[in-house]
């Protein structure tokens, strides 16, 4: 795909016009600084000796990290419905602060995101704020309800070109209706993301069911009702021949279904959030609903599972299931808190300490799994594609050795829910630019298009 098939997803917001200059960058933090020019919003010189004066703006990366423009698949913007926790501009701005070129804001919204007319106030609200690309995902089932079927058709064929359908918060428990929405979406090419979670085996559950939750008094959530699951929508794939998508994969067990079902030729995905990636349920003790998140965070053998998952291939992405929630969610009673947390701000630094840091990893498998990756499931045009001329000016650029405090006061999101509130990190996004416009300079989020 090339930058002249961009364009193929709703009305997208307009280039930059105009020539961009960034100089003294490392694609992907390999070899020696070089000048990227853009015109247009597309790159069109690696390398460049253009003079800095002939430009119309020019960004000093400071030989920093230049990546891909990173691609969510999984947030809450909480538009419509709970614009007191979250809008869709604020969450924006989280993403442009983040390095986010692209997020997919899940469908469970009041209104339920179920018909193409409130698919498409998001997606325009997205472009007209302008600091990301904001994809709506459809509904599976009409008001998450789990009995009928939303038109997929339709919303696919909408403005908003939805290409993701999920009733994310709640699983689509009937397998009967589960098989049809797999038929269903197959006809389409689009995709079907689960929240897996036998809500039979979790009812009043909040923490994860171990040593921990039975000594801190709280209802276990046991692994089991995520695996079975897992492994039911794999068989279903299987036989009836559509993708389909985990989300916040939270188990070592789901990591073995999943490399069971991907040696078998399955069509399954999988993604990984940050916080099961680095927390375990010993944060519990002390009974701060700021981590109480669905899943819930598991034991170490679970994240070392992930991590390495992460690492061969078997989880496909990371998402930061971002989900920001008001105090009065959050400052009360662990069992009668909402679960989640803040993630656009805080992902890509946590995964360049747990990955790149120690040398397990490199910024090529960053951009693979936070950027080119979750752009290929999703289908995405113009989101992941390789530092290349021709190529849309989708950037992101990444101080590796910027030590920075975590503050959730300090975020542009409306709510302040993160668990890594105190804790340093020494990788932080400087730029953000989406098709040649700087969404993001040095942590000054760009003001809205009108």
């Amino acid at each position: 795909m090339t930058s002249s098939d961009y364009p193929a997803t709703g009305e997208l917001s307009p280039a930059e016009p105009g020539a961009l200059l960034i100089t003294n960058v490392r694609p992907y933090g390999e070899g020696e600084p070089v000048s990227i020019l853009v015109e247009d919003g597309v790159i069109v010189s690696v390398d460049s000796a253009w003079p800095e004066d002939e430009a119309d703006r020019v960004i000093d990366g400071g030989g920093g990290v230049l990546l891909p423009g990173l691609v969510d698949m999984h947030v809450h913007l909480r538009e419509p419905g709970r614009e007191d926790t979250e809008t869709i501009a604020t969450g924006s701005a989280a993403a442009a602060r983040g390095g986010f070129t692209a997020v997919f804001t899940m469908a469970n919204t009041s209104p339920v995101m179920d018909q193409p007319v409130i698919a498409e106030s998001v997606w325009y609200k997205g472009q007209h704020t302008g600091l990301c690309d904001v994809h709506p995902v459809g509904s599976i089932t009409r008001g998450l309800e789990g009995r009928e079927l939303t038109e997929f058709g339709m919303m696919a064929r909408s403005e908003a070109r939805v290409r993701m359908f999920s009733d994310d918060g709640r699983c689509v428990d009937d397998p009967q209706l589960m098989r049809r929405a797999i038929e269903y979406a197959g006809g389409l090419d689009v995709l079907l993301a689960q929240h897996c979670e036998d809500h039979r085996m979790t009812v009043g559950s909040v923490a994860h069911e171990g040593g921990n939750a039975a000594r801190l008094g709280l209802r276990g959530w046991p692994r089991v009702a995520e695996e079975s699951i897992v492994v039911r929508d794999a068989l279903l794939a299987r036989d009836y021949g559509n993708r389909i998508h985990i989300c916040h994969a939270s188990t070592e067990g789901t990591v073995e279904l999943l490399r069971w079902a991907k040696a078998q030729g399955i069509p399954i995905t999988a993604e990984v959030t940050p916080h099961h990636l680095t927390l375990t349920d010993e944060r519990l003790a002390t009974y701060d609903a700021v981590n109480k998140v669905n899943p819930p965070l598991r034991e170490n053998r679970d994240v070392q599972a992930l991590r390495e998952a992460l690492l061969d291939g078997t989880v496909d992405i990371v998402a930061t299931d971002h989900a920001p929630h008001g105090s009065e969610d959050k400052c009360c009673e662990f069992e009668n808190a909402k679960p989640g947390m803040l993630g656009l701000e805080t992902s890509l630094a946590i995964i360049a300490a747990v990955f790149v840091a120690p040398g397990l990893a490199d910024w090529r498998f960053v951009a693979r799994v936070m950027s080119e990756r979750p752009a290929e499931i999703t289908r995405l045009p113009g989101q992941g594609r390789p530092i290349a001329v021709g190529e849309p000016a989708n950037l992101t650029i990444v101080d590796p050795g910027r030590t920075w405090t975590v503050h959730g006061a300090d975020m542009a999101s409306k709510s302040t829910n993160t668990p890594f509130e105190g804790m340093d990190f020494d990788a932080r996004v400087t730029h953000t630019i989406l098709r040649g416009r700087i969404t993001c300079a040095d942590g000054t989020v760009a003001e809205p298009r009108a």
